[in-house]
């Protein structure tokens, strides 16, 4: 197992990409700072932010980082299988009377991403770095969002401070999971790979299941600004911690 540095550096990281979570539902509780936008363009444009995150994730750590560790037909038949096994665990949330779908997105990525970094940091600093930052960008409106969705079912609206300390408790599960990554996945980089694209396609199914279609605003510029936005703070971090295209 790593020495106690990298994995003190991996939880601290995790926690702090995860705060973004409880930070986001606060947000959504406090519509006087909102008063015009809350449901209109600023929840849009902060759900396509989220997507462009998610995206640059995608495709500029998860996929790269895990196509290293294994060959192209596993590639191909991990960002399948994830695809299938979303749409699957998606199809059962209905029937089990849930039917939450932001908030089901917000944990499917959050949970292998922070394994994905507890397992790349010891040795892929500047990637782990990355990804802990997309996770950050991602969990805030992820976290807004779910934080709305859940506010509008009857039985939960009366419980707003509740569901803010769920959140807050949600934001644990990141440690954790860098944990278990560094601890079962930092020396078995065959399985780091298959979680990493994986999950990637889980993410990509997703996004254009679930988060895509609740962000089109028509006559409005802001929602297809903010996944361009979301996007382009990835891009740019990679360049700045690979000090390429400078």
């Amino acid at each position: 197992m790593p020495d106690s540095g990298p994995l003190v550096t991996a939880l601290a990281y995790a926690w702090l990409g995860g705060l973004t979570i409880p930070l986001g539902a606060w947000l959504a509780g406090r519509p006087q700072l909102f008063p015009r936008w809350l449901d209109g363009e600023l929840r849009h444009t902060l759900l396509a932010f989220g997507a462009g995150a998610l995206l640059a994730a995608v495709t500029l750590v998860l996929i790269p980082e895990g196509a290293r560790f294994i060959p192209l037909w596993q590639q191909l038949l991990a960002l399948s299988l994830g695809g299938v096994t979303f749409l699957l665990l998606e199809k059962h949330l209905p029937r089990t009377g849930l039917g939450l779908p932001l908030l089901l997105a917000m944990l499917l990525d959050f949970i292998p991403e922070s394994m994905a970094l507890g397992a790349l940091l010891p040795q892929h600093a500047e990637a782990g770095l990355l990804l802990a930052v997309l996770i950050a960008l991602q969990n805030l409106p992820e976290g807004f969002n779910a934080q709305r969705e859940l506010q509008r079912l009857p039985a939960v609206a009366a419980h707003r401070h509740a569901l803010l300390g769920l959140f807050a408790l949600l934001s644990l599960l990141g440690p954790l999971c860098a944990w278990l990554g560094m601890r079962y996945l930092h020396s078995s980089p065959m399985l780091l790979g298959w979680l990493m694209l994986f999950s990637a396609g889980g993410i990509l199914y997703l996004m254009f299941q679930d988060i895509a279609p609740k962000i089109p605003l028509r006559q409005h510029w802001g929602p297809p600004l903010g996944t361009l936005a979301g996007y382009m703070l990835g891009w740019a971090g990679q360049h700045l911690l690979h000090g390429v295209g400078a």
